[in-house]
């Protein structure tokens, strides 16, 4: 593994941000090797020992990061009781591996996953308000209902969602209707949520981003490694935090 900056390798370790461990480093209390660590030095996590207040830092080698285009059917968990399939059933065997906000059973589309616990619970955030881009079909109003309704604060357990951008076109002849639409949040069902306050039945519900990660074209059960570019953008975002 090559050398990083040890601000980079305390947060991919999980201990804290970038930022919060240059507060450390500079406090005195990281040592790489038994020397104390100073502001700008590098380090190699598989070669070197690196220690905060005297205690050892546990660090991966390799981070994982995969996108997963889920089926309809299967459960983002490690087992289910009812027997059915989870999405690890799809994936490789890596230890520690996390899934980034969960799908219900009947939700399809993009599901990211990775070995780094802090990047993981930086996207779930409610703080720093990661966009998520689904795609659904719905009947029980028109076009020009649903475009106006969203156009308006709609409140779930008494406060907005945070929607960020919308697109409402008609589906054929059913008189139904597909919306895209970006939430800066990640409430518990809370696309289906939100159409059911607006009246609207969800026929299907699909993700197609999270964050900085598109599904493209990523066949259905499949899953890829993100690129270099997602991750840097993941990384980016997360050291800023």
């Amino acid at each position: 593994m090559t050398a990083m900056r040890l601000q980079r390798a305390l947060a991919r370790a999980g201990v804290t941000s970038r930022r919060k461990a240059e507060d450390l480093i500079r406090a005195g209390r990281v040592r790489v090797d038994d020397a104390v660590a100073t502001i700008g030095s590098s380090v190699d996590p598989a070669r070197q020992r690196i220690t905060v207040d005297g205690a050892p830092v546990t660090t991966s080698t390799t981070v994982t990061w995969l996108a997963l285009n889920k089926p309809i059917g299967t459960v983002v968990s490690r087992g289910d009781p009812e027997g059915r399939r989870t999405v690890f059933n799809l994936l490789p065997r890596v230890p520690g591996l996390t899934y980034v906000g969960r799908l219900d059973a009947m939700t399809s589309g993009l599901l990211l996953l990775t070995t780094d616990g802090r990047a993981a619970h930086r996207l779930m955030h409610p703080r720093f308000e990661v966009p998520r881009t689904y795609q659904l079909g719905v009947h029980g109003h028109s076009v020009a209902e649903i475009t106006r309704a969203l156009a308006r604060p709609i409140p779930i357990d008494g406060r907005p969602v945070r929607v960020l951008r919308s697109r409402v076109r008609a589906a054929g002849r059913g008189g139904g209707a597909e919306i895209e639409i970006t939430l800066a949040e990640g409430r518990n069902r809370i696309v289906r949520r939100l159409a059911e306050a607006l009246g609207l039945k969800v026929e299907w519900l699909h993700r197609t981003s999270y964050g900085p990660v598109r599904l493209g074209a990523l066949p259905e059960g499949k899953y890829r490694p993100l690129t270099r570019r997602e991750r840097a953008a993941i990384e980016d975002d997360d050291g800023a935090a």
